[in-house]
């Protein structure tokens, strides 16, 4: 048993033992001691001035959630608990489960990419299905149970949607600047693969397209909604709070569509993740053809590439012993892919090999820059397969049947078309297999992991806003984020300007979509509209990184540290306003 399953196994062995009990004293007054115990929601008050207020809990009796009885199962079968170790074990599963089904969307996505190509699919399909978990969070966090259930739990729905937008602009955003960091040059653009300045301030950091500078754009605009839905506080109209959220609602719901349509007609961002989809089922079938030729194994046994093999294999392709590897020696390493495997493009094929390997720029590949560049190819492939060994013999073909799966017979002559394609009907019904697995995860196992951060929250006095806020997130988007964090460190312009076009393309999801699902819940079960705090520090991480993305397409390292320090501010300021300033 590995061990991450070995700790997971002793903590759900262990959590029985570790439930605390707690005795409720009866009122010392006899003649209070047949009075009910407060839900939570409503205070009961003595004669003497003793109030009495305990946590609601949704439970027949509140003294289950100390006395070690049965608790309420999700759907009657699902395993809950009232234990603080009990629940943190139910939200790593459940969170798990969920990452499961984000990651689950993201191949079907992916596969119905590359069938149908940028458009229609890709423009209006794709964004909704990957904000699906979040939007699926949402919604159940204010579905079930009474209108006063609802109220407390929806807190959790709004902590998950500020944490995820937060997140991806702070974490996810600096991390990205890091890994993907090159040198800049003297007019302050990044030089492709040079990083020789380590963690210079201002000597390194990131270069953008123009266009990913529309993309944040796009995403400062889509904040909007969160402003008109705050209006009436800003005046002090109390009175116009239900209007307000219907009206920011319809806006919400007209800035998804009118996203959606501009995908469409202006397809740039799904063509740059096909690109990326192309060129990574050329690593991996080049990778396997290497480990064929290969006088050893490409990776030691701790999974670390092997220099020396990589030095054999470069002097076994080096035909003419020039030192250098060049076109026509490079399509002799990948001649073999042709074979039975996908209709690729020699001519393309080589150029993204040079793309990657040659980063003197002299239009060959010595020894050094072969071995660097192999390495960091079996890196990426080694943190996509996940926990295979990279020593077994079964790695290169996982590796290569894992991007097949994903990007089948995709490699073509152009970045920007998608031609026809051996035997699509079998993709497709990959991709809507995946679709409908991820979909089904999703429904089924938000409402349990709503419950158990609920119940987490009760059990530790922990705000469930706070828990959502930080624990969520990691389960519906890490899956996108692994993935940036190793596309951005190809160290590339080109791979840059998409990374952060998709993180901004997920914070403008959240701002429309899932901010739309959660004003459909405050207006139709008539909940009260009580996030100020909530809303500010949306509003404050989109407007200060939306300014830093919109108006400038270069980022010296120095900026992702702005960028991180703005999370503990998100919620030290939620947590100043909320519990010292009494906005909630």
């Amino acid at each position: 048993m590995r061990s991450p399953q070995l700790l997971l196994f002793l903590l759900l062995g262990l959590s029985p033992l570790l439930a605390v009990s707690r005795s409720i004293s009866a009122p010392a007054d006899e003649a209070d001691a047949d009075l009910p115990i407060s839900d939570g929601i409503t205070s009961r008050s003595y004669s003497d001035g003793r109030t009495l207020i305990l946590p609601s809990l949704r439970r027949p009796a509140i003294a289950r959630l100390f006395s070690g009885e049965q608790c309420e199962q999700t759907y009657g079968f699902l395993p809950c608990t009232t234990t603080v170790v009990g629940n943190m074990f139910l939200i790593v599963v459940y969170g798990f489960l969920m990452y499961k089904a984000a990651t689950y969307l993201s191949s079907g996505s992916e596969l119905l990419l590359e069938i149908m190509g940028p458009g229609i699919v890709g423009g209006l399909f794709l964004p909704i299905l990957g904000a699906l978990p979040d939007a699926m969070l949402i919604l159940v966090s204010g579905l079930s149970g009474s209108k006063e259930t609802a109220q407390n739990q929806v807190l959790i729905g709004m902590g998950l949607l500020a944490g995820s937008t937060v997140m991806l602009l702070t974490v996810l955003w600096g991390s990205c600047i890091i890994v993907g960091k090159t040198d800049l040059s003297e007019n302050l653009t990044s030089i492709d693969s040079q990083d020789t300045h380590l963690f210079s301030l201002f000597g390194s950091g990131v270069s953008t397209d123009i266009q990913t500078s529309y993309a944040a754009r796009i995403m400062a605009i889509s904040i909007i909604p969160f402003v008109v839905v705050q209006l009436p506080r800003v005046f002090n109209f109390p009175s116009g709070q239900r209007l307000a959220v219907l009206i920011s609602l319809i806006v919400a719901v007209a800035l998804l569509v009118s996203y959606c349509v501009y995908q469409i007609f202006q397809p740039w961002i799904q063509r740059r993740r096909l690109a990326y989809a192309k060129h990574k089922h050329v690593i991996s079938g080049i990778l396997r053809h290497a480990q064929m030729q290969a006088l050893g194994r490409l990776m030691d046994k701790e999974g670390t590439p092997n220099p020396d093999v990589l030095k054999m294999l470069f002097h076994k392709l080096d035909e003419n012993s020039d030192g250098s590897l060049s076109h026509a020696e490079l399509r002799a390493l990948i001649i073999g892919l042709q074979i039975d495997e996908i209709n690729l493009d020699m001519d393309d094929a080589v150029k993204k090999i040079m793309d990657d390997f040659d980063t003197s720029r002299n239009s060959t590949i010595e020894e050094q820059e072969f071995v660097v560049g192999i390495s960091k190819w079996l890196t990426e492939a080694r943190h996509y397969v996940g926990n295979t060994s990279s020593y077994s013999k079964k790695f290169m073909d996982e590796f290569h049947s894992k991007t097949r799966e994903d990007h089948d017979t995709l490699i073509d002559q152009s970045d920007e078309v998608v031609e026809s394609v051996d035997n699509p009907g079998l993709i497709i019904f990959k991709a809507i297999l995946l679709l409908l697995l991820g979909t089904l995860l999703a429904a089924i196992f938000a409402d349990p992991l709503v419950d158990a951060v609920d119940n987490f929250s009760l059990a530790t006095s922990i705000p469930s806003f706070f828990i959502s806020f930080i624990a969520m997130p990691l389960a519906t988007n890490s899956s996108e984020a692994v993935s940036s964090i190793i596309f951005a460190r190809r160290k590339k312009q080109r791979t840059s300007s998409l990374t952060f076009s998709e993180i901004y393309g997920g914070v403008t999801m959240n701002n429309t979509l899932c901010l739309a699902v959660f004003l459909a819940l405050v207006y139709f079960r008539g909940l009260t509209w009580d996030f100020s705090a909530e809303v500010l520090i949306i509003l404050i991480v989109c407007v200060v990184m939306g300014h830093f993305a919109s108006f400038r397409t270069t980022f010296a390292l120095w900026t992702c540290f702005v960028a991180f320090l703005l999370y503990p501010f998100s919620l030290g300021l939620v947590y100043l306003l909320d519990f010292v300033f009494g906005w909630s």
